[in-house]
């Protein structure tokens, strides 16, 4: 696998993560992103035995773009406290069905079936239900499809993909929350685009940017994000 890496120092390695591959190991027993990189760090820098990789968040399997990794077990716990203080911004660019308004923050409170992993918007009076933020900004539309760059406020499990789905805007090629609107086969068209954090040791701002591939729908809007990735 090409690993795209977008940044990386002694304490933190930040990634391209490909679409399909899991982030770590799952039922499917497929190759998992978390074990290709820690292999990549074993062969780059010649480290004999296991090498260490702190896991702190995630992507669902379909989903590609920016993912930030620990390199050290500091940098793990104080990442894990940056998540947990919802201090770690994370853009994603979407392709969704319909057209949404130009832009919104929405609130709702989700609930998760683990049992068959299905997530749904609930009542906030259920106390098994996590409380879900986010904003976007509507970008582009094109014949009943529309670009729209989110900043998620909260990182609950298929949150961005339910949230827009309950308001009729399922993302496009979502098998689970649109499969009513979309065929299968088709990618689902969500894009782990920035990561912005406080660098857990040199106290410093950083981030790492992401473009989703120039394929359909994405290639829709070709100049639109090329004009945004001459910007980052």
């Amino acid at each position: 696998m090409n690993i795209h890496i977008l940044y990386e120092d002694n304490h933190l390695l930040m990634v391209e993560k490909p679409v399909n591959v899991p982030v770590q190991k799952d039922r499917s027993n497929d190759e998992d992103f978390l074990t290709i990189l820690k292999e990549d760090i074993k062969i780059r820098y010649q480290k004999p035995g296991n090498v260490y990789l702190g896991l702190v968040h995630r992507l669902d399997r379909p989903v590609g773009g920016v993912m930030v990794f620990a390199k050290t077990s500091k940098a793990a716990s104080r990442l894990s406290d940056t998540i947990r203080k919802n201090e770690l911004d994370k853009t994603y660019l979407a392709v969704v069905r319909g057209v949404p308004s130009p832009a919104e923050e929405w609130v709702d409170f989700l609930w998760k079936d683990r049992r068959h992993n299905i997530v749904t918007v609930s009542s906030k009076n259920n106390s098994k239900a996590k409380k879900a933020v986010l904003d976007y900004q509507l970008l582009a539309s094109d014949k009943g499809l529309s670009l729209v760059k989110i900043n998620l406020h909260t990182g609950r499990p298929h949150q961005i993909r339910v949230q827009f789905a309950s308001r009729g805007y399922p993302l496009y090629g979502d098998q689970k929350y649109g499969k009513k609107v979309n065929k299968p086969g088709q990618q689902i068209a969500l894009w782990s685009h920035e990561l912005r954090l406080i660098h857990p040791v040199r106290k410093e701002e950083i981030s790492a940017v992401s473009f989703p591939p120039n394929q359909f729908p994405w290639s829709n809007w070709k100049t639109l994000l090329t004009k945004e990735r001459e910007v980052e």
